[in-house]
């Protein structure tokens, strides 16, 4: 099924189809409602008959230049050659390129704005993003030189100059780098499309590179949430630990909804569990240096990694929660300036305004930043302890089942997942409320959004290293005491959780390997849900 685009409806859900491969390697296919495209045809023209001329009152960026030109008439001779000069003065980007999904979902959105007939562009120029979409070529967007204020005017500049075939444009084509005329032309489209009054303006305001980057990192998030939940309940059993803290009854008493959903699936994924028990702590496990006749001292309450999962866990859920009420307005909002509204009387007023200002992205990402940055930060905590046996409770030190001396053990994965941490908390610190003045002081207060996009998205993808990392080593450390521990079962879920990792990932029983391998394939089972799947489709879905 293909996403219809209005301008009103988009989903996040819908975004991801459009710009990542489903399990066929195919994108969802794109196109424009049929309401839609009359009312932006209906629009347009009435703009072409009463703005395509020299006499018309001057329209911001529509036949008037930008910023400080802002009161210089461009006469209608010169017009499609100000919207080309007008992508060529903004396309001043640097750095490495967006990724695929960045630059799909920055055309998709776009062209979304577009369908909620505020903007006055041409319609073919909603066919052209979207035909480029459909066809699978893909901009080259160089990721720095937004300020996210008039716009991400550098990014989109690039991403507009692939799309009409500039000359200097780039483009991807099947997984090359090429000139963007021969990717649209190998593509099955024409290699040049020349854009009309308004079109550039159209394309290159509103704050939309950056929103592509809230909309993939809110959509990722929520994924890792849950496989972050299944790596807590994972560790809980691995560290047999207490159920108590998650009880319903403990949460009622502070009732915040987002600990109260973790503390529920934690509860429904260790249901069964007699590895979570006083029994099962009388157990000795390989390293514990203690004596077996003994029994060992009462637990009586876990660390916090352990016990305040849910009230860690639970303010990220709130958090996303938060951030998608807010991302999902801007995914169905137009964002350019001037803005063309309907009179109610048979004609149209075109207002100026500021909606190509990122602050709602910007400080939304921030949130966002803080938020993963601190579930990062607990379930590293969490696999940090398992490799220590004076904190695990005498799992085998670093995991380890080979020849000790001779082999590491998974100590070495812990240290690379720190090293995450310490990144995320660098970036976690508020890109919003930094603004240099710009364009000689027209654009006196900028967002920044770009930046809090970009350091938001790896923030997100550190944490889903981490909570794959984690799941990893819960996984190896049930496996390594399962015939010690055989008469304490852990609970259902857990058990679906490390089958689904078992059937992709042999646990290391020999000693060393190359684990960053298994380190991936990990990620990839937290990437693709499997994980998750696995462990719904034994207790039910997971909140």
């Amino acid at each position: 099924m293909s996403v219809v685009i209005d301008g009103a409806s988009l989903t996040g859900a819908d975004v991801m189809r459009v710009v990542r491969r489903d399990a066929s390697g195919a994108f969802a296919k794109v196109s424009l409602d049929a309401g839609a495209r009359q009312r932006v045809m209906a629009t347009r023209a009435w703009l072409d008959a009463n703005f395509m001329n020299d006499e018309a009152p001057l329209m911001y960026s529509f036949n008037t230049g930008v910023g400080l030109f802002k009161d210089q008439r461009v006469l209608m001779k010169d017009m499609v050659e100000y919207q080309t000069k007008s992508v060529y003065a903004h396309a001043t980007g640097v750095g490495e390129p967006f990724c695929e999904d960045v630059a799909r979902a920055t055309m998709l959105l776009r062209a979304n704005a577009f369908a909620s007939n505020y903007s006055g562009p041409r319609v073919e120029l909603l066919d052209r993003l979207i035909d480029c979409l459909n066809a699978g070529v893909t901009p080259v967007i160089p990721q720095k030189g937004s300020v996210g204020a008039s716009g991400d005017l550098a990014p989109l500049a690039h991403m507009s100059g692939a799309v009409c075939g500039f000359a200097e444009a780039e483009m991807f084509w099947q997984g090359k780098r090429m000139p963007a005329r021969e990717a649209l032309a190998a593509a099955g489209l024409s290699p040049t499309f020349d854009l009309s009054a308004k079109d550039a303006s159209c394309l290159i305001n509103g704050s939309t590179v950056s929103l592509a980057l809230a909309v993939l990192a809110v959509e990722d998030s929520r994924r890792i949430l849950k496989a972050a939940d299944v790596a807590l309940a994972m560790s809980l059993e691995c560290l047999r630990g207490e159920r108590t803290a998650f009880e319903a009854r403990i949460h009622a008493a502070r009732p915040h909804a987002g600990q109260a959903s973790t503390a529920r699936n934690v509860l429904r994924m260790i249901e069964g569990s007699k590895r979570c028990s006083e029994p099962a702590r009388h157990v000795v496990f390989p390293d514990e240096n203690r004596d077996p006749a003994k029994p060992p001292a009462p637990r009586v309450q876990d660390v916090y990694s352990l016990r305040c999962g849910p009230q860690v866990h639970g303010p990220v859920r709130q958090a996303i929660d938060y951030v998608d009420g807010l991302i999902s307005v801007e995914t169905n909002s137009a964002t350019d300036n001037p803005l063309v509204f309907d009179n109610g009387a048979g004609g149209y007023e075109i207002l100026s305004g500021g909606h190509f200002h990122g602050q709602y992205v910007a400080q939304a990402m921030d949130v966002l930043a803080i938020a993963m940055a601190d579930l990062g930060s607990i379930c590293e905590r969490r696999l940090a302890r398992l490799v220590d046996p004076t904190m695990s409770y005498g799992l085998p030190r670093n995991l380890l089942a080979g020849q000790r001396g001779l082999n590491t053990g998974f100590a070495t994965v812990q240290c690379t997942m720190s090293a995450l941490v310490m990144e995320n908390r660098t970036l976690s610190m508020p890109g919003s409320v930094d603004s240099i003045p710009g364009k000689s002081n027209a654009e006196d207060h900028v967002s920044n959004s770009t930046w809090c996009g970009r350091k938001t998205r790896t923030i997100v993808e550190n944490v889903e290293h981490i909570v794959a990392g984690e799941i990893l080593m819960t996984a190896q450390a049930l496996t390594l005491v399962e015939d010690v521990a055989k008469d304490h079962p852990v609970g259902l879920g857990t058990r679906a959780a490390l089958d689904a990792v078992r059937e992709v990932i042999a646990p290391a029983l020999s000693g060393d390997r190359w684990y960053a391998i298994e380190m991936g394939q990990s990620l990839d089972l937290v990437r693709s849900g499997a994980v998750v799947a696995a462990v719904e489709k034994t207790v039910g879905a997971l909140d």
